[in-house]
This record gives C-alpha cells, sequence and structure tokens, in this order.
C-alpha cells in the first residue's frame, strides 16, 4: 500500500526496517500505537489521538520523545504528503529500544514512528458478531490504560474464534462477565429508543470515536446510557452497532446467529458524525498539491 513513514527525522515512501532479535520491543513487546484517520483532508479529532499517543507511552513506562503537538503537526504533514484526496490511517508510535538487565525496557531508548497509508473507508454494509468465550483483561492483569501492543493477541484469537465458527467479528466480556466491547471496535445497542453503551470500567479502550458520537447523540436529543450491560441484552436489542476510528460506524446484521437490519440508530449516528467532520477545517485542502 502507498504510504510515508517518519523516523528519526526522515520521511521516506519505504517502509523502515527498524527492529533486530535483541530489541526489546520485538521480544517483550514495549510498543504502544494511536490511530487517526485523514478522509479527503479531514482528519477528525486528529490532536485528541495524537495526545493518546502519548499517555499510553507513560503508561508503559516509556519517555516519549514527541509532545502531542509536535506528532500533531507531523501527521499533518504526513497526510498533506498523501495528497488532498486520499483516505489513509495515520499510526504514531513509541517502542523501547534497549533493555535494561535482562527484559527490562530502558525508558530513555525510547523511538517515534509516524505511519501514514492508504487505508479505504470501509462502505455501511455491517458485519456478523457472536459472543467469544475470552475477556477483556482487568488493570491489574494488563496495561489496559494504553493503546498498547501486547493487548491485541487476545482481541485477535477472538476474533479468530468468530471466523472460525461463522462470524466476522466477537464480542469479549470483561472479568466480570458483562459486555466490553467487540475485538475491534467499541459496542453499542438501541432497545426501545434508548441507545447503550458499555461504561467504562478500564478493562477495554473508550474510543475517541465513541466519545465523539455518544456527544453527537445526545446534541440531537437521543438518550444515550453508559452502564454495565449483560450479554443477554444484546439477544433481545433492536439494533447492535460499532464505533471505531477505522470504519467509524457500522451496524451489525447477524448477531449469535440471528438477522439484524441495520437501525435508525447506527444510521443518525454515522450522519452526525460525517456532518460534524465536514464542518471542521480541512488539514490539507484540494488545491495543495501532494509532495513527491
Amino acid at each position: 500500500m502507498a504510504g510515508v513513514y517518519f523516523h528519526n527525522d526522515v520521511w521516506s515512501t519505504e517502509e523502515p526496517k527498524l527492529l533486530g532479535p535483541m530489541d526489546n520491543a520485538f521480544w517483550q513487546g514495549s510498543v504502544i500505537f494511536d490511530g487517526a484517520r485523514a478522509i479527503t483532508g479531514w482528519a477528525p479529532d486528529l490532536a485528541l489521538h495524537c495526545a493518546r499517543a502519548v499517555r499510553s507511552a507513560k503508561v508503559m513506562a516509556m519517555k516519549p520523545t514527541k509532545t502531542p503537538e509536535e506528532i500533531e503537526a507531523l501527521a499533518r504533514e504526513g497526510i498533506r504528503r498523501m495528497g488532498p484526496e486520499a483516505t489513509v490511517y495515520v499510526r504514531p508510535m513509541f517502542f523501547v529500544r534497549d533493555s535494561i538487565g535482562s527484559s527490562q525496557p530502558d525508558p530513555d531508548s525510547t523511538e517515534f514512528l509516524l505511519a501514514v497509508y492508504d487505508a479505504p473507508l470501509p462502505g455501511f454494509g455491517g458485519f456478523s458478531a457472536m459472543m467469544a468465550p475470552y475477556r477483556r483483561p482487568a488493570p491489574d492483569m494488563a496495561p489496559t490504560d494504553a493503546k498498547a501492543s501486547c493487548l491485541y493477541p487476545n482481541s485477535q484469537r477472538a476474533a479468530a474464534w468468530a471466523r472460525a465458527h461463522g462470524a466476522d467479528n466477537a464480542v469479549l466480556c470483561d472479568i466480570a462477565g458483562n459486555v466490553a466491547e467487540f475485538a475491534t471496535s467499541n459496542i453499542w445497542f438501541a432497545k426501545d429508543g434508548v441507545v447503550v453503551t458499555p461504561a467504562p470500567n478500564h478493562t477495554f479502550l473508550a474510543g475517541i470515536t465513541r466519545r465523539r458520537i455518544m456527544g453527537l447523540l445526545r446534541d440531537a436529543g437521543v438518550t444515550v446510557e453508559e452502564r454495565t450491560v449483560r450479554p443477554e441484552e444484546l439477544e433481545t436489542a433492536d439494533e447492535i452497532f460499532s464505533t471505531g476510528n477505522y470504519a467509524k460506524v457500522q451496524p451489525v446484521n447477524r448477531y449469535n446467529g440471528r438477522d439484524l437490519q441495520p437501525g435508525p440508530f447506527a444510521k443518525k449516528a454515522r450522519e452526525l458524525y460525517f456532518a460534524w467532520m465536514e464542518a471542521q477545517p480541512k488539514v490539507v485542502e484540494a488545491t495543495s498539491a501532494a509532495a513527491e
């Protein structure tokens, strides 16, 4: 895929080759990332994603080498280089190179990488999902307050389990058996005119897109509840949908074998989000020229 990459103060159109077998990030997983998007010149909530990258690095005992403002400026440059019509994923990362002793990450060896690459926005076709027999860890079990790469294998195995059983995605519970999230995004459902999403409890990442859509729905007069969600509530939901940076809003068209239709609240959430986005200033205008 086409992309631009920033590392060690250099831009490149080739993916940098960074790690070897003795680097802490390679064998101990001391890596964080964040994910923003630029969509034909708009970069919704870019500053919030950059700030979260720095917070995640600090949670992982790293020493961030860039401020949120510096990351945002670099992200804007990367988006400009990809051109005004591009739809891209913006992925700032911090990782640790060296170890203290046998395996403890050395904060002073923290490095920064930015990847900006083509990533078409999925349509509104929806996906199927099912409850998986895996749970999100508690904060005393894993660095759940960071967008840390080490958390993702658990979600990946849940999604793989769901695919092996005929669904596109998985729903995971927390350690108490309450609904936490989809394997790849935040979960919502609607019942009797009320929209519900699990309350943040530090077992899952309460996303930036989730927060934005919650505010937009409430401003539009929709009743939105953040609360504990039991798995059985999804079985009788009028509609289920997801929010996340990659696809923004996606409806669930089948859950645990029960067919569903894209519902009015998922459609409204998507419409409100893109209307809000298009009311923001663009990062790069159509008159800008993409860099070589």
